[in-house]
This record gives C-alpha cells, structure tokens and sequence, in this order.
C-alpha cells in the first residue's frame, strides 16, 4: 500500500506496489515480508482483481455489492447484478439476467455511448451518425429515432430529476431533447466557450464526457482537455478547468457532499469544488486511465487503466470505507505513519510563460512535464541544464539578487521613518506610538487584534481633509485635555525630528542611516489633585482670554465712526422702518458665526457652558410691532377688567326666619 498527500489531503493506493508471485512457499512469504516494507505494508482488499483483457468502462451497482467492467460500455438497469444491458463494438446489444444471457440485437450504425430513460422504458444510443436509436424495452422494438444537427454524437445523459436528454457532438456542442415531445429543447456551444485566454486549442474540441447532477447542473468534459461546468438556466459556462495536458477527458462525476467535481484524462485525476473551482486534491496512477468510478456513499475510487489490472484508492475526506472493508478506517493511523508523499522534491514547478522562455512548449504531453494546478512540474536537473544553456549569465544576476537581498536586511535594521499624513499629524503618531506599544506588551499576544485607525478607509478623510484638524487652542480641547501639554510638547518635538528627517532625506535622495531611538523615560502618572489644579488653571486662563477679548471688541465699537448712506425704495414698495430693513439685510449678508455674535450681543442669545464642557445655547424670538402692540393692547384690556371687576359676596343668599312656606 502507497500513501500519498496533496493539499493535505491523504490518498491510499490499494492496488499498487509490491507484490508476491502465487509460486513461492509460505516460508519464503514470511522471510520476505519481514525484509521488505513494501511487500508488508501491502494490503490487497479485492483478491485478483484483474480483467482478461483491458477494460475502458467500470461500474458499480446500486447496492454496493458488485464491480463490473467492460469494453465499450453498458449500463445497469436493476440495484444488482439482475439485470444488464451491454453495448459491444462491433454494433451488438446484449442483454443480460442473473441467470446469464438473455436476448441479442444490433443497432443500424457502430454505437458508443448510451443511457436509460426509467419513466419511458426506453434505451437512447448515440454512436456514428446523427441519429438517436431508441429501443423501447416495454414493446420490444425500436422506435423513431431522433435526429441531430450532429454528423457524429460521442456522448450522451439522462437527468435523473426531469428527464432531459443530452448528447455530445463532434462539433463540440450539446443538443438537450424532451423525451416527452421528442424536440429539441436546448443547444450549447461548448467548444467555442472552451477557449479561454490561457488555453492553447490546435483543433476543434469535440464532446468527450458529459454528467447530470440534480436539475439545473451540467459538467461537460471536451477532447482538448477542458471541463465546463454549466447551469441549464444559462448558455455560458460557470467555470472552465483545463487539465493543462491536451488530452481528452474520460470521465467526470460529481461528489455531493463536498460539492466536488471529479474528471480525469488518460494521465491525471483531479478533483476541485464546484463552486470556487479552487483544486481540491490530484492523482498520477500508475498506468494511463480509461474510467473513473466513485463507490456509493464512500470514499473509495475505482479506475480502469491501459493494463488488465484495475486501479482501487482510498480517500478518507471523501467518506468512510466500503461495508466489506471497514477495517480501512482503524488502520489509517497506522498507514500514516510513514507516508510517502507525492511532494515533488526534485522537481521544478513552471508556468506557461516559463516553459515560452526556456523554449519547452514542446514538452507539454510528454512525461518530462507533469500538470499541477495551473502549470507543470519538470526535472529540477533538466531545468538547471536548460536555463543555463538559455541564459548563461545566470550566475552574475544570481550574484546581484545575492547583494541586493543583504542590503535589504542591512537597510532593515535602521530606523524606520514613519509617513505622517498632512492632516493630524500630532494624532497620527500618539496611534503609531499607541500601536507599538500594544505590540510590545505581553497581553497582545492573548488578545484579538483591533483594527488601526490610519488603515480603515472609514476614517481617512479625517487624515486628509483640513477641515478635520483638531484645534488645540479651542476651549473644548483645552478643558477635556488638562494632561496632555506635557506629552503634547514630547509629542510635537519628537514630530519636528520627524518632520526635519524627512527634509533632509528629500535632499539628498537617499535613505538615512539613522541613529538607534533612545529609550523614553518613564514618567509616573499625576494623582487627582493635579488633575483639578490644571483644570482651575484652564478655567482661569480661559477667563482671563474671554475679558482681553471683550475689552478689545469695545475699544473698537467707541472708535468706529458711522457713516451715513442712502438707499433707493422700489417701486410699489411702502417704507415702514428703514432701520429694521437695513439691519435685516445686513444680517442676511453675514455668516452664521457672525450672525450668532451679534444676537449674543443684542441679548436675544445667551451661551453657557455645561459640567461635561460643552455648550448650551438659549435663543429669544423677536416680535413685529403688530405683534407687540396686540400684546400691548391686551395687557391694557386685562387691567380695566381688573379695575372694573366688582365682589359678588353680596349676592349670597341669607338664612330667613319664620315659617317655611308650602
């Protein structure tokens, strides 16, 4: 048994390595088991599990119970073994029961592929010519075939969902008929959506291999080594994978439960997701392939290769092992503990332009060059040989790249000057130097990393628009930071060194050598009674700046003189109050800010500020004259019927003596 791995992914061959020939005695098989590790390790699940002759189509029935393979191809109609429908290569239809043979017939042209349709009864073989036989098994004769565009059809599927019919042409297309009405329902170009900007096309592709999986999705595998994935709702493929060998596909099936997809040419198995097309893992047998089988519900691969010995693989990631061989699972850990795997150590990975430059396109087939992902693998010896025959001044730019990459790491050790943005820069470097210091801590190790504000777009226009500076001098930051002044002018003499260093490496165009920082010293923090004294210290120079302020607007409010000037009334227009009119226009004029000093001015508007330092501003409505002479004329109103009220206590009635009356 062989262990490999790829991806990660671990593949036990269980067909190949070491065998005993059946001549040899006991005591010799024992002799040489304990010698060779190979022959001990090898684990033969299925006894003689080999064809008479080579075989290109294997099977596995419903059940899980029975393997078959066989020439051209055939197909399974029952869960077992029961029932079986052979297609031979010389025109004939068998058909087979548990018993044995059963009946005999021929189709008109040299058939290769074809399929069961279950609801119908009916057998559709595609082969040479363009016609689709249909055998109705229910009637027991042939019915009118369906006719193609196709001068040949190599392929052909059935959905198992709804019933369409698809086959694969010659000329790289796909016809999709309703087995219901017996018209044609779909047509796809695969062949021209086959060539992509990588792929290298000599001839036109043909249709090799074809797979429904559930309703809407189809892989289609095509002679010059490419697969498309495509969605029935959609004439343009989902994905297109080339197996980079030129080399027809054989087989493509679909692995559900990791949304996988499995095709595999005469050389290579691959295997990717569906989804992202991302290669999940490969497989290189040993022989050239003919077909692929997944066994249900497991992860066991079965293959028929070019020599009469079939091919079995164990692949733990796809699903648990066969009933019968259940035992595979309990010895995984042992089989890993000495793995070979398939890394290629002595080999060269190469792209496509690699293979342009060295002059190697020719080699793309043959085994000098083996596909890997999106590129080849070559003989690491066979690479040096070629690249100095290419370029013999290899050694020289091996030499430069050589000084090149130790001035890098002497260039490393220096002093990394920091980029500060144009705006905020004093804020910037409290980030970087808060970032360092996270680093640096032991705690950062533990915990989840934050997302830096210099590098989240949500923020980035506070480093560039001059609008977002922060003003230092404001009394809002002067309150809220009492602490800061000293590390502000730690801050703002450290940014000048910065800012210094810059200049100078503009300069002279070169990088400076830079001097190793020193390390800060550790100031301890101020108690709470610091705190307050510089926060009554702020309050007080913030007063004392408010008083120069007022005394300086009224200096220049007594030695403004006023001018007198004139305005010209409209036409039409009634002049009430050239005061109140001139006065609005000028405020109409002026900014916000300027509007809002003089309503403070005027009394209509009053500032205060709040305990948390922010600011708080009451607004007085102004009042028209018909406003307030309606008010004036109703508080004149309440006063004389205040006046002219009269007490009704008078009017409250008194206790009469004498008799009541009746």
């Amino acid at each position: 048994m062989q262990v490999s791995s790829l991806n990660e992914v671990k593949i036990y061959s269980l067909s190949c390595g070491k065998s005993l020939p059946e001549w040899l005695s006991d005591r010799k098989k024992r002799a040489l088991q304990k010698k060779d590790v190979d022959v001990r390790r090898r684990i033969e699940l299925i006894q003689d599990f080999e064809m008479p002759t080579v075989c290109t189509t294997i099977k596995v029935s419903k059940d899980g119970q029975y393997i078959l393979a066989t020439v051209v191809t055939f197909e399974i109609l029952s869960d077992d073994y029961s029932k079986i429908v052979f297609l031979h290569n010389d025109r004939y239809i068998e058909f087979h029961s548990q018993s044995g043979f059963y009946y005999k017939t021929r189709i008109p042209k040299f058939g290769r592929d074809f399929s069961y349709h279950y609801p119908s009864c009916d057998l559709y073989f595609v082969g040479a010519s363009s016609e689709v036989y249909r055998l109705n098994l229910e009637q027991g004769r042939y019915l009118n075939p369906l006719q193609t565009d196709a001068a040949e059809n190599n392929v052909c599927d059935i959905n198992s969902v709804h019933g369409l019919f698809a086959t694969g042409t010659i000329e790289g297309r796909v016809e999709c008929w309703d087995p219901r009405t017996r018209n044609r329902v779909g047509l796809l170009d695969c062949a021209l959506n086959s060539v992509t900007a990588d792929s290298e096309i000599n001839s036109l592709p043909t249709i090799s291999a074809l797979k429904f999986n559930g309703a809407l999705t189809m892989a289609v595998g095509t002679s010059t080594g490419q697969v498309l994935l495509y969605d029935l709702r959609s004439d343009k493929p989902l994905l297109v994978k080339d197996h980079q060998y030129g080399l027809p596909i054989k087989s493509v099936h679909f692995q559900d439960s990791l949304d996988l997809i499995l095709s595999a040419d005469s050389r290579i198995i691959k295997m990717w997701n569906k989804n992202s097309g991302k290669i999940f893992t490969s497989l290189e047998p040993e022989h050239d392939l003919n077909d692929v089988c997944l066994y249900p519900n497991s992860g066991m691969l079965l293959t028929a290769n070019e020599t009469p010995k079939m091919g079995i693989y164990y692949i733990p990631v796809l699903g648990p092992a066969p009933r019968w061989c259940s035992f595979l699972d309990n010895l995984t850990e042992e089989l890993e503990e000495n793995p070979e795997s398939t890394v290629y150590d002595d080999y060269k990975f190469v792209t496509k332009k690699d293979l342009e430059n060295l002059g190697l396109t020719h080699l793309v087939g043959s085994p000098f060059l083996r596909a890997y992902m999106h590129g080849f693998f070559m003989d690491i010896r066979l690479y040096h040989k070629v690249k100095l025959m290419v370029n013999p001044f290899a050694y020289e730019e091996y030499r430069k790249d050589k000084i090149r990459q130790k001035i890098e790491e002497t260039r490393a050790q220096r002093v990394q000057l920091k980029k500060l943005p144009k705006v905020n820069k004093e804020l910037a470097l409290k980030l970087i130097e808060e970032e360092e210091e996270k680093q640096k801590s032991s705690w950062k190790k533990k915990a989840k990393s934050l997302p830096n504000i210099l590098t989240d777009d949500r923020f980035k226009v506070m480093f560039e628009n001059p609008d977002f500076q922060v003003d230092e001098e404001s009394e809002e930051f002067r309150l809220l930071n009492p602490l800061v002044s000293k590390i502000s002018e730690k801050r703002k003499k450290k940014l000048r060194l910065l800012e210094q260093q810059e200049h100078r490496e503009k300069e002279e165009e070169e990088e400076p050598e830079g001097k190793p920082s020193d390390a800060e010293s550790s100031e301890s923090s101020d108690d709470e009674k610091a705190w307050v004294e510089e926060v009554r210290k702020q309050r007080r120079l913030l007063q004392q700046e408010e008083k120069v302020k007022r005394q300086e607007r009224l200096k220049e409010d007594q030695q403004t003189v006023l001018k007198p000037q004139f305005y010209e009334i409209k036409a039409g227009e009634e002049f009430r109050n050239f005061k109140d009119s001139a006065t609005k226009q000028k405020l109409m004029n002026k900014t916000l800010e300027d509007r809002l000093k003089i309503e403070a001015k005027n009394g209509t508007l009053s500032v205060s500020d709040t305990t948390v330092g922010s600011k708080q501003l009451t607004f007085t409505l102004k009042r028209s004259e018909q406003q307030k002479k309606q008010q004036e004329a109703e508080k004149l109103h309440r006063q004389e019927r205040k006046r002219l009220r009269r007490s009704a206590g008078h009017l409250k009635s008194r206790h009469r003596r004498g008799r009541s009356f009746h």
